[in-house]
C-alpha cells in the first residue's frame, strides 16, 4: 500500500525533530555512556527507530519492516562483506609472519610514530579511499596501525581521524556523482566546488592527526613531514576535481602525498624519535634483504592492485553482466514516496537488494586474501581454515553492521532523517553555517557520504535557493561537511573495532572522536559560511 512521508507529524518543527532523533540518541547514548555491547544497542536503536517510525510518523508496519530488513541485507552485504575481506587479507600476512616484515620495513623507513601515523592512517588510507570506500580504508589502516605496535583504541580513532578529508571523492568520485544525479547540478562544478572546501582541510587533518595522538608540542618536532603530507594531497585533490573530474582525486592525491613524504625523508629527519612508552628500543635498520621485504608488501600490493581494478566502472559492469541478481524489495519498492519540500515534486523511493557478489568490493578483497596465501606458501584448506576463523571472529560486528543498517535505512524510509534536516534547514542566514553540519548529520546516520548526498542533496537545493545562497555551494557543502561525520558513523566504529580487536569498546571508540568530528564540521561552517558572503566569487560560475 503506498505511503507519502510527513516531516511534521507534530505540527512543530523541532519537536518532529527532537522526536525524529530518538533512536539516534538511544543509540549513541548506549554506546557512549554505558557499557552495552555495539550489537545490543544498535539492536535497541534499531527497535526504538521502528517504534518512532509506526507510532509518530504514520510508517505503515509491513513498510517499516521491510525497511528495517532491506538495511540489514546492505549491512552483511556489501558492508559487512568488504571489513570481512579486509581482516582476511590482514589474518594471512600475520599468520604467515609477513606482517612482522612489513612492520620492519615501515620502521626503516620512519622508526617515528608519527610519520608512520601521516603514511599509513591519512596518505595510504586516502588511496583505499580512492579506490574502494564504504569501510575499507578504516579496515584496512587500522589493521596496519595495531600491527605495527599501535595500541588497539589508539588504532581505531586515528584510523577514523585519518579517514576524512579523502571521503568526498571516495569510490573513484561516487559521493559527488551521486550528489549531481540527485540534485541535476553540474557534475563537473560540483567536484570543482568541493574540491575548493576540502584542500584546506587536507591541509589540516595531518597536524590534527599528530597532535591527537602525541600533542601539540610533538606535532610541532614533525611540521615539515604534516605539511608536506597534507598539502601535497591538498593541491593534488584541488587540481584533480577542478580540471579532470572527481573520478581519481584521492588516488592520484595520495600517491603524490606518499611520495613526497618518502623523498622528503630522504633529506630530513625529525630531532628526536617518538615512540610508545611501551616500544623496545629498535635498530637502525632491521636487516631484511630487499626480496623479503618485497615479499612482504606483495599481499598488500595484490590488494590495492584488485581494490582498483574493482572500482574501474567498466571492470564492474563486466562482473554485473555475468551475475549479478536484483530483487525487488516487497511491501517496500516504490511504495513510499519522499515529499516536497524534500524533493520537487512527489516521487517514489526505490527499494532494490542487488546481490552483485562479483563485483562487490569484499571479493576483490578475498580474492587479494587467497592469491596471497597461495603465493606465501599456504595450502587451499589452511587458507580456508584461516577465512573460517576470521568469519568467527568478527561475527557478532557483522550483526552489529546489519543492526546499524537496519536503522538507518528505517530512519531513511520512514522519513525521520528528512525531520531532522528541516531543523538545519529553519536557520535562515546562518544556513551556510549549518549546511555542512546536515551533510555530517546525513553521513552520522547512513556511514556514507553517498547516502548522505542521496539523503539531503536536495533539501540543500531547495534551502539555498530560498536563502539566496548559491545551490552548487549548498549541495557541496553537504558532502564537504559528511565526511567529517564518517568518524563517529556506527558503521565506521563497528568497523574500525573488528579491525582492531575491540569488539565491546565502540562506545569508547566513539568517545575519542567524537569531539574531533565535531569541532572538524563546525571547521568547515565557517569555511562555507565565509564562502557564501565574503567570497561568494570561489563558487564556479559565479561573478
Amino acid at each position: 500500500m503506498p505511503w507519502t512521508q510527513q516531516y511534521d507529524p507534530f505540527s512543530s518543527i523541532p519537536v518532529s525533530a527532537l522526536v525524529a532523533a530518538v533512536p539516534i540518541v538511544v543509540l549513541l547514548g548506549l554506546l557512549a555512556f554505558t557499557r552495552t555491547r555495539a550489537h545490543v544497542a544498535a539492536l535497541a536503536g534499531l527497535a526504538t527507530a521502528l517504534l518512532v517510525a509506526i507510532a509518530a510518523f504514520g510508517m505503515p508496519v509491513p513498510t517499516a519492516l521491510a525497511a528495517a530488513a532491506n538495511g540489514a541485507a546492505y549491512g552483511l552485504f556489501p558492508i559487512g562483506w568488504i571489513v570481512l575481506g579486509a581482516i582476511f587479507v590482514y589474518d594471512i600476512t600475520v599468520h604467515t609472519g609477513q606482517f612482522e616484515i612489513l612492520k620492519s620495513s615501515i620502521a626503516d623507513l620512519a622508526s617515528d610514530r608519527r610519520i608512520q601515523v601521516l603514511l599509513i592512517a591519512f596518505s595510504f588510507g586516502a588511496f583505499i579511499e580512492g579506490a574502494a570506500g564504504f569501510g575499507t580504508p578504516v579496515a584496512i589502516s587500522a589493521a596496519m596501525l595495531i600491527g605495527l605496535g599501535f595500541r588497539p583504541l589508539q588504532a581505531a580513532g586515528l584510523a577514523l581521524i585519518g579517514n576524512t578529508a579523502p571521503v568526498a571523492f571516495g569510490a573513484l568520485g561516487t559521493p559527488i556523482i551521486a550528489l549531481a544525479r540527485v540534485t541535476g547540478l553540474p557534475l563537473e562544478d560540483l567536484s570543482a566546488m568541493v574540491g575548493r572546501q576540502l584542500p584546506f582541510f587536507s591541509i589540516i587533518v595531518p597536524f590534527w592527526l599528530v597532535a591527537a595522538m602525541a600533542g601539540w608540542r610533538a606535532m610541532r618536532e614533525v611540521w615539515p613531514a604534516c605539511l608536506v603530507t597534507g598539502a601535497t594531497f591538498a593541491l593534488f585533490q584541488f587540481l584533480v576535481s577542478n580540471y579532470h573530474g572527481p573520478w581519481l582525486v584521492d588516488i592520484i592525491a595520495a600517491i603524490a602525498s606518499i611520495g613526497a613524504t618518502v623523498v622528503l625523508l630522504r633529506f630530513w629527519q625529525p630531532p628526536t624519535v617518538w615512540r610508545f612508552d611501551s616500544d623496545d628500543e629498535v635498530a637502525a635498520r632491521s636487516g631484511w634483504s630487499r626480496g623479503e621485504i618485497a615479499r612482504a608488501w606483495m599481499p598488500w600490493a595484490v590488494l590495492s592492485i584488485l581494490v582498483f581494478l574493482w572500482g574501474l566502472p567498466s571492470f564492474k559492469a563486466w562482473l554485473d553482466s555475468v551475475s549479478s541478481p536484483r530483487w525487488e524489495v516487497p511491501a517496500l519498492h516504490l511504495l513510499v514516496f519522499r515529499a516536497p519540500p524534500v524533493v520537487p515534486e512527489p516521487r517514489a523511493e526505490e527499494a532494490v537488494f542487488v546481490f552483485n557478489w562479483l563485483s562487490a568490493t569484499g571479493t576483490g578483497l578475498l580474492i587479494a586474501g587467497v592469491l596471497s596465501g597461495l603465493f606465501l606458501g599456504l595450502a587451499p584448506a589452511r587458507i580456508a581454515q584461516l577465512f573460517a576463523r576470521t568469519l568467527w571472529r568478527v561475527r557478532w560486528s557483522l550483526l552489529t553492521i546489519a543492526a546499524m543498517l537496519a536503522l538507518g535505512f528505517t530512519t531513511r524510509y520512514g522519513g525521520l532523517d528528512a525531520a531532522m534536516g528541516f531543523a538545519f534547514a529553519s536557520t535562515g542566514t546562518l544556513f551556510p553555517f549549518f549546511s555542512p553540519l546536515l551533510g555530517w548529520l546525513g553521513v552520522a546516520l547512513t556511514g556514507s557520504d553517498t547516502s548522505s548526498n542521496v539523503l539531503f542533496g536536495n533539501l540543500q537545493q531547495i534551502t539555498a535557493e530560498q536563502v539566496g545562497v548559491p545551490p552548487l555551494l549548498a549541495a557541496a557543502a553537504n558532502s564537504s561537511g559528511g565526511v567529517m561525520g564518517k568518524m563517529i558513523d556506527a558503521q565506521s566504529i563497528v568497523v574500525a573495532g573488528v579491525a582492531t580487536g575491540q569488539q565491546g569498546q565502540e562506545g569508547a571508540i566513539l568517545r575519542l572522536v567524537f569531539w574531533h568530528s565535531l569541532a572538524l564540521a563546525a571547521l568547515v561552517g565557517l569555511l562555507v559560511i565565509s564562502q557564501a558572503y565574503l567570497f561568494p566569487g570561489i563558487v564556479p560560475g559565479s561573478r
